[in-house]
Order: structure tokens, then sequence, then C-alpha cells
């Protein structure tokens, strides 16, 4: 008989964290290490990306991996820095039975600070020595065997990029977690501060001497009731406690003894030696001028190639929806339950992953110059001239990033640490001229600007559309220094920026990237989209009953006594439908509030559809103007039907002054649910896409208004 229980086993999981410097290639060892088996959210109460992933050690043993923020040492000052703090000193429900220490060999002075920090927080470590082939090329030498010894934790070399070393690792870990009870010895005594930190650990439950320091010096952040904190006051002013001084003294002691070990374990070139190559990259691409020429030709390729490429398959998500919208509409029955799904949750669908190619290929392009150790030298780049308008040089990708789509820009900006300048960026994002403003620009500027050349090849209509970016940019910078005035935060604003050397990309890093990012965006901000679309179908499609069912009624009458005239019947009653539907109704009722600006109630219409996507005017305007589907008329036909269009007066309704002030009212105003669902996700707060919807409005009509009574 065979033993079935023989080959049944207990699989151990462990919760590890993942901690190092920045840059010193901890989420490339992440990466390496989950594959694919991987969750993004936020840490509780913080913008801070939360990502974590499952591993496979052996057959008895699996991982919940965390890749937590990047930080220089145990002392925060960023909120980024902070979650991580708070995880290693046990105040953060992830508890990790195993800390894995990603640790730059090129650089290895700095990195073991942070590394002798958790030695003495007694904490289950694991150094995972990365950056080896820099280190070569830097000249150093590093005797791993005499590292280990010194430092009485294991040290594996690993190269993540190639997936080197990731077994000795795993085995590394594995052994970790049978010796958990076996810390590590001190890596440096507390003496002047003996007797305070016995007194703290007496009234707290703390691993080591040294989280207990901790509590000394962080008590606001780290007791987790007044009454512990009061106590640890006293024990402060017993003993006349000096935070700063004690920190002071705690990193002399430190690097002191760091000197000693790399004495030992570590031989380095001669300083004199050339520099490397990512330095002589850096004389040319950090140049006062030529940085700045070749910036912005790397960010006018980016941005081309966004549009370019993205147009593909959003052309093909376009158009597999409107067929599949066709042929429901050709086999549903007719009644408000089809055209709920059809030009509701269809529509609404349609309207969430026609973004996702650019989300995709966004952050595709955003993470290859990350990996290239390009993105770096862009913030550096222009972080003076943020820093004049409140922001700092981390903002500038995420306003880049709107011109080609406000969504996924918005969501960049979580790599701005201080919460000032991250929700600074946000809220002025918008204003960049996205690539669904395109489609508006394109039919207004044709219809209200001369298709006149200047020297023989320079375009006013071509020459409208850039200053519309331009301005745009201009307006954002504006604004953001205006807010900066009004949004306080006793948070100080850090800079602090390692510039990386120049590698190539990591192609599935780019990859993992792309689809969780993608992820988010469905799942996240893609359930509100949907709610707001069928909101604003069921605007579009009900109005009050009598009157809905009397137009239906006497165009029915209509066709019946001219069937050969039934297609332009449905048409106008299609029309008549909308101009009576509650949407309509809403257009009629602001018609008074927008005439002065000099649009009529068909683009009042068109203003409350388009909040849907701003894209959506022109196809309300197909419909207002008659231009069906079903002849097949070309958008020059509907350009031709809107300048054909007059007022009561004998007016045209599209001239200069109301072409212009349409114009600006898009550059300016918020006509994107989606943005304001993916603003509400980052903040977690209805207030601030309330507080952006209404300036944003408010500021569009005031110059729409100025613009229309100036030309």
């Amino acid at each position: 008989m065979v033993n079935l229980h023989s080959n049944i086993f207990l699989v151990q999981k462990l919760n590890i964290a993942i901690v190092g410097n920045p840059n010193s290639g901890k989420s490339s060892l992440f990466n390496c290490l989950t594959g694919l088996n991987q969750k993004v959210g936020n840490f509780p109460g913080v913008t801070v990306e939360k990502k974590s992933g499952d591993c496979i050690l052996s057959e008895s043993l699996t991982a919940n991996l965390i890749d937590l923020p990047g930080t220089y040492s145990l002392y925060p000052k960023r909120a980024d820095e902070w979650v991580t703090y708070k995880v290693l000193l046990d105040q953060d429900e992830l508890n990790p039975d195993i800390i894995v220490l990603a640790a730059d060999a090129s650089n290895l002075k700095r990195n073991l600070l942070f590394c002798s920090q958790i030695i003495d927080l007694k904490k289950p470590l694991v150094v995972a020595l990365t950056m080896m082939d820099i280190a070569r090329k830097k000249g150093i030498k590093l005797d791993i065997l005499g590292l280990e010894r010194e430092l009485g934790v294991p040290v594996i070399v690993v190269d993540p990029r190639k997936n080197k070393g990731i077994g000795n690792l795993k085995k590394a870990i594995q052994t970790a977690s049978e010796l958990r009870g076996v810390h590590p010895r001190i890596f440096v005594e507390i003496d002047k501060s003996k007797a305070a930190v016995d007194e703290v650990a007496k009234i707290v439950s703390v691993r080591s001497p040294y989280a207990a320091l901790h509590y000394l010096i962080n008590s606001n952040q780290l007791c987790k009731t007044e009454e512990i904190k009061k106590a640890i006051d006293q024990i402060i002013t017993s003993y006349d406690f000096n935070p700063t001084r004690t920190q002071a003294e705690e990193i002399m002691q430190r690097y002191s003894r760091i000197k000693q070990i790399m004495q030992l374990t570590v031989v380095e070139s001669d300083p004199l030696k050339k520099a490397l190559v990512s330095e002589k990259l850096d004389d040319i691409l950090l140049h006062k001028r030529w940085g700045y020429i070749i910036l912005f030709s790397v960010l006018f390729l980016l941005f081309q190639s966004v549009f370019w490429i993205a147009s593909y398959p959003m052309d093909t998500i376009e158009w597999a929806f409107a067929s599949l919208s066709g042929q429901l509409s050709g086999s549903l029955p007719g009644g408000w339950l089809s055209d709920l799904l059809v030009n509701g949750l269809l529509a609404g669908l349609s309207g969430i992953f026609v973004f996702v190619p650019q989300i995709m290929i966004l952050f595709g392009l955003i993470t290859l110059l990350e990996d290239s150790g390009y993105m770096a030298r862009i913030s550096f780049l222009t972080d003076k001239l943020m820093r004049k308008v409140g922001l700092n040089g981390k903002s500038v990708m995420p306003m880049i990033s709107g011109y080609a789509c406000a969504v996924p820009a918005i969501m960049s900006a979580r790599n701005i640490e201080n919460s000032k300048e991250r929700l600074l960026t946000i809220m002025i994002t918008p204003l960049m001229s996205c690539s669904a403003r395109l489609p508006v620009y394109t039919i207004l500027i044709a219809l209200v600007i001369p298709g006149e050349l200047y020297f023989g090849f320079i375009s006013l209509q071509g020459l409208v559309m850039m200053l519309l970016y331009v301005f745009g940019t201009v307006l954002a910078l504006l604004v953001a220094w205006v807010m900066k005035w009004f949004i306080h935060s006793t948070e100080r604003s850090f800079f602090i920026l390692e510039l990386p050397v120049y590698r190539s990309p990591r192609w599935k890093n780019i990859f993992y990237t792309m689809i969780s990012k993608a992820r988010i965006f469905i799942f996240d901000a893609g359930k509100i989209i949907l709610v707001i679309s069928v909101l604003l179908w069921a605007l579009s499609y009900f109005g009050p009953p009598a009157k809905m069912q009397s137009i239906r009624d006497n165009y029915e009458q209509k066709i019946v006594q001219s069937p050969d005239s039934s297609a332009f019947y449905e048409r106008e009653k299609n029309i008549e439908l909308l101009q009576a539907s509650f949407a309509g109704i809403m257009g009629k009722t602001i018609e008074p509030v927008i005439s002065p600006l000099g649009y009529d109630w068909k683009i009042g219409i068109a203003l409350i559809t388009s909040f849907a996507a701003r894209e959506v005017f022109v196809g309300t305007m197909a419909t207002l103007y008659s231009v069906g589907e079903e002849g097949n008329e070309t958008q020059s036909t509907l350009r031709n039907k809107m300048a054909a269009a007059k007022r009561s007066d004998g007016s045209k309704v599209y001239d200069l002054p109301t072409g212009l002030s349409l114009l600006v009212f898009y550059v300016i105003a918020m006509q994107c649910m989606s943005t304001l669902a993916v603003v509400k996700r980052e903040t977690k707060s209805w207030k601030w896409p309330m507080v952006q919807l209404g300036y944003m409005t408010a500021l569009a009509y005031l110059l729409s208004l100025l613009v229309y009574h100036i030309f």
C-alpha cells in the first residue's frame, strides 16, 4: 500500500521586506524575485505606492515580498521614507520576518550606514550586493567573505538584470528563516543614552536597545497612545536627552566603524582614475546650453511617439467597439434597455479601454527613461524653473505627460515626495493640452482660422495650434505660482537627487510596469468612469415623459405620411429628443450663462456631453447638425454645416470671436470625467477634484469671455 501522507508537507510563508538606498537595484531585485506575481496599491494613509508579490523560495517555503520605498538611513525626511521607517520599527501590520537589503557595491560606504542601523534593530537580515559590474569598472575589489565576517550577516552577490545569484539569495533567505531567533552582534554600542534607553525598554516592547533609542528620537510618530508618549517625554526631560546631538554622535560612530570595515574588505582604485562613461555623458547631457536642447528634443520625440504608436491600437479599439455597437444595435430590439447597453455601458467601456494604449505606451517610455538613468537628469535640469512656481524638478514629467493624457500623468505624480508639491502638480496637470483636445482644436481652427501660409511654409492654423499648447503650459505654471500661497504644508521640501549611472533598459521591467499601470487604471478609475458614463447616457436619453412622447408621436405620423423621408425625419426626431432630454434642458437652461461667450444652446449641450470626454464635442455637433453616419458624410461636411449655422439674427454662429472663445475654453476647462476620477483616487477625497473643477471652469469662463469681447 502506498502511503499518501508521505507526500504531504506544510508549506511555510514568510513576509520579506526588500529595502535599500535609492538606485541600489532594490526594485530590480523585487521584479526578478516576483516576476508577474505582483500587486500594486497604496500604503494605508499615504499616496506612496505599495508593491508586493509572491516568490517561491523552495518546495516548503514561499514568501510575500514587499518592496519598501528607498531610503538612505533610519532618519526619515520624506513621506516615502517614513513608510519604510515605520515598517522597520514594527509600527506597521506588515511585520516582516526577514529583511533583504539591496546594497550598491560601487557605493558601499553610503549603503553600509543603513545596513548597520538594521543590524542594530536585531532583525534577521540578508544583504544582496548589487552593481558589482559597476564596482569592477571603477576598479573596486571586495572581499565578500571578509564583509560577511565583519557585518555578521550573510552577503550575497546578485545581478537582477541577468538573473545571477538569485538561487544563492533564496538559499540565504531560507537559512536566515531557520535562524530567526539568533541575532547578529551589535554594530555600535549605545553608551551616553543607555540609562534613558533602558527606561524606554520597560515601557514599550522593542527588539533591541537601538529600537528603544528611536522612541526617544521620534516619540511623536512612534508612540501609539498618549500615556506612552507622556511617559517617554518624562524620560527625555529627566535624562536631558538631546535627539539632534544623539543622532549626530551615532552617525559619527557608525561611519568610524564602517571606515574600519572598508579598510579590511575593500580595495579601491586610484581616485585620479579616468571618469566613467556616465560622467562623460553628463558633461554633454547636463551642459547649461546643450543639456536643454537635448532635453527638449528627447521630450518632443517621446510624445510624438506616444501619439503615433498609440493611434494604431486606439483606432483598433474604437473600431472594435463601434462594430460591436453596430451589431448590437441591429440585432437587439428597440427600447431604453438596448440603448443603455449600447450607448451607456458599451460607450463607457470604450471610454475606459481606449485610454489603455496611451497609458501603457507612455509609462513604458517613461520607465525606459528611468531605467536608462536619463529621467533623473530631466528632473535636475528643470528643478530651478519648477521651484519658482512652488513645484520641483520631479513635477516636469507628469506635466509633460499631460500632453498625451492627464490620467497617467496624474498617476505618475506619486513619485513626488513632498505632499504640497505633489498636490500642486496634480491640480495643474489637466491644463496641459491632452490628445483628447485635438479633435476639438482641429475642427474649430479649420472653421475660424484661414488656411494661409507665411514665408511659403509656416501655416497660420498650425501656429495657432502650437500657441494653444504653449498657452496651456504657461497658464499651468501661473496657476501653480498662485496656488502655492493657498495650499499650506508644514512638510519641508527636499530635492535630494542621486544621478544613477547610464544603463541599458530592462525590457522585462518595462513590460511589468506597462501591465501594472493599465490594470490600476481599468479596475480603479474605470469603475468611476463607467458609472458617470451611464449617468450621462440617462441625462441624454430621458426627459419629461409627456414631451418626449409627444415628439415621438409627431414624427411617427410624419414618417407614415412621407415614408420616403423617413431617414430625414429620424434625424430630426433625434435632434428634438436630445433638445427635450434632461441634457437638452440643461443646455437651454445654461444658454443665458454661456451666451455672453458667444455660445448657443447647442454648444451648451456639447459642453455638457463632452464632460464624458472632450472629443465627444465633435460627435455631439455631428448629431445636432444632422450629419448621420448612414450617409457616409465626412468631417468636412460637418465643418460646412457648422460654418453655415446661423443665429436668430442671421449672424454666423462660428465666427472668429466665438471660435477663439471656444478654443480658449477647451484649453482650460475640466471637460474630462476620467481625470476627476483619477484625482479623487490619488487624493483620497472629493474635495480636490471639486476645487479643480471649480477653478478650471471659472478660469475658462472668464478668459473665454475676455477673448470673445476683445475680438
